[in-house]
């Protein structure tokens, strides 16, 4: 059954894409459909929902991470980082107190004390890595003013503080007066501080064994870093740092360092990710019951559009004060505050913790993720069009379709002939290349050549190049290949 909604999925997912709809809703509806409300799959576990999300988001970060390039994050550096831990507290504080408005002076249905929404407003305070990750590249979305590198970033990084807001308040509302606010404050420091310490150190470790480990089947290398993933974030929350936090800091590592059987290595991470996403949509989806929400779903919309439309545009206008970043960049960083997966998992620890009122919570946040899905997942590249900040996106690959190991110390170009590339001459021995450089391949219309230094080139042929990047490396291609210079 397992294995038919996950083909169901897909297949939804087809006729979605064509027609903007996030595919992650899509799965979310489909566990709804096939839920106790819907044809009746009983699913009623939060600690096992919680399991899998747990499961799921360790490895959705550290391929979050590893498709994050340093020189990409490296200019928004500053400001991701306090988007992901002063955006967040500001998100939970102006959220909660606007539900607490709700709670004590409306008539909607609900009603917390404060401890209770700031706990509320605190699990949905962070963007959805799965949900962003999935848009920007499912959707080839190019942006302007950096701000694809940062929404990658914050929504990578910004999920430890929103896990340990939660965590920090469930103490306090559990708590029977011993509630130290000096305490907390250790305990973020902590979780912060052995989470990137340790997220660094394994990163480091298991690039060293990946390139040294020799292994029989090059299969087998994606398989020992997901169980890598695994033990990294285990060993975090051992150590009471974040593991959250840790994993994403090694697949930046990892990501980021020369690597063996990459090619191999991502196309498996791709699709066990993929995979991860679904499972974890369609466990959540199974869990939630509908009915339950129509006693709280005014409420929650109230909610939902708060956060939409004030308290996340408020939380990135202030906290990016400091930098120079045009107001419409500002819009569109505040619009794509995506809520996904995360909220709805940090929403079954009050249920499991048995915190008073923790369904109506669950229910309130499950309703914003479907809001936040539905209106901004639907509205970001139509958005990006009218702020006038879209931009092609980033080709990955290249036209031949031809990778080359990191170990190699090479680097593949391609490069369009125009008329003024041949003013020389049409040879390939006419033109004038940096020495290291050898052309592989030469696309013309559909057909690929293998060249020789008497081909006649013409405008719109597509030349493949390899070159050196150090000089060790040149002298080790120099050796395999004299004729290479």
């Amino acid at each position: 059954m397992g294995a038919v909604l996950v083909v169901v999925s897909i297949v939804i997912s087809k006729w979605g894409y064509r027609f903007g709809i996030p595919t992650l809703l899509l799965f979310l509806f489909t566990g709804m459909l096939f839920g106790s409300d819907g044809l009746g799959l009983q699913f009623n576990s939060h600690k096992d929902a919680q399991l899998v999300g747990m499961v799921s988001l360790s490895v959705i970060l550290f391929t979050g991470g590893m498709d994050t390039k340093f020189k990409e994050i490296r200019p928004v550096l500053m400001q991701g980082v306090l988007l992901s831990t002063v955006g967040v507290l500001l998100t939970t504080f102006i959220t909660g107190f606007f539900i607490y408005y709700l709670s004590e002076w409306t008539n909607l249905g609900i009603k917390l004390s404060l401890p209770l929404c700031l706990l509320l407003a605190a699990t949905t305070s962070s963007t959805d890595s799965a949900s962003v990750f999935n848009l920007l590249r499912s959707q080839g979305i190019g942006l302007q003013h950096n701000m694809r590198p940062t929404l990658e970033l914050e929504s990578g990084s910004n999920d430890p503080m929103a896990y340990m807001l939660t965590i920090a308040l469930i103490s306090l509302i559990g708590s029977t007066g011993e509630f130290s606010v000096i305490e907390v404050i250790g305990m973020i420091i902590v979780q912060l501080t052995v989470g990137a310490a340790l997220g660094y150190v394994c990163g480091r470790l298991l690039v060293w064994v990946i390139n040294h480990i020799n292994l029989p089947n090059p299969s087998l290398y994606p398989v020992l870093m997901l169980s890598f993933i695994l033990i990294i974030f285990t060993l975090t929350d051992l150590a009471k740092g974040n593991g959250y936090l840790a994993v994403y800091v090694a697949g930046l590592v990892a990501g980021n360092s020369t690597l063996s059987y990459r090619r191999e290595t991502n196309t498996f991470m791709q699709g066990i990710t993929w995979l991860l996403q679904i499972v974890m949509f369609l466990t959540l989806g199974l869990l939630v019951n509908p009915r339950e929400m129509l006693t709280v779903w005014i409420a929650a919309v109230a909610i939902g559009f708060f956060m939409m439309l004030v308290a996340r545009p408020a939380a990135v206008f202030l906290t990016l004060i400091p930098f120079r970043i045009p107001a419409r960049a500002k819009v569109f960083l505040s619009w794509v505050g995506l809520r996904g997966a995360v909220p709805i998992i940090f929403a079954t620890y009050p249920v499991i913790a048995d915190i008073e009122n923790a369904h109506v919570l669950f229910n309130v946040v499950f309703i914003i993720t479907l809001l936040s899905l539905l209106f901004q997942g639907t509205t970001i590249a139509t958005l990006a069009r009218k702020l006038k900040l879209d931009m092609p996106a980033p080709k990955e690959g290249n036209e031949f379709g031809v990778e080359l190991p990191d170990e190699l110390g090479s680097q593949l170009e391609e490069l369009t002939l125009r008329e003024e590339d041949l003013a020389n001459g049409n040879r390939l021995a006419d033109m004038n290349f940096a020495n290291g450089t050898l052309v592989m391949m030469i696309k013309r219309g559909n057909s690929f050549i293998v060249p020789n230094g008497k081909l006649e080139l013409y405008p719109g042929d597509i030349l493949l190049s390899i070159s050196n990047l150090t000089k060790d490396s040149s002298k080790k291609q120099k050796e395999v290949n004299p004729a290479i210079k």
